[in-house]
């Protein structure tokens, strides 16, 4: 892989398993603390969606400079494996995002009767 794109690999990983990480983290973080209750946990959502973007997107753009420098695919395990939680933690935070709106479409045909 280039050296120009060392920052963009690593970076790709960490933004990843933080992405991968957000909801869980806010989720655990709800159940101690007095002021805040699981639904709030649904603050963290956009975070986790931002952050493994920023991952998808890095681990692209570190493909496609080693394509083009080196002229074979970016096969560095890093950036692989940010790329795949990047996609996780997208993934987990459009069902998070389902979650919430089924439970507000239950509190909403609840609030009726």
């Amino acid at each position: 892989m280039a050296r120009t794109g060392h920052g963009s690999t690593w970076g790709s990983f960490v933004s990843g398993l933080a992405s991968v990480a957000t909801l869980p983290v806010a989720i655990y973080l709800s159940r101690f603390s007095e002021r805040y209750e699981l639904l709030h946990a649904g603050f963290a959502i956009p975070l986790a969606a931002i952050l493994g973007l920023i991952s998808i997107v890095l681990a692209r753009r570190v493909r496609v400079r080693s394509v083009l420098a080196l002229g074979r695919g970016g096969g560095d395990r890093p950036v692989r494996i940010g790329r795949v939680l990047g996609i996780a933690g997208v993934c987990m935070a459009l069902a998070a995002l389902v979650a919430l709106g089924v439970y507000g479409l239950l509190e909403y045909v609840g609030s009726r009767d």
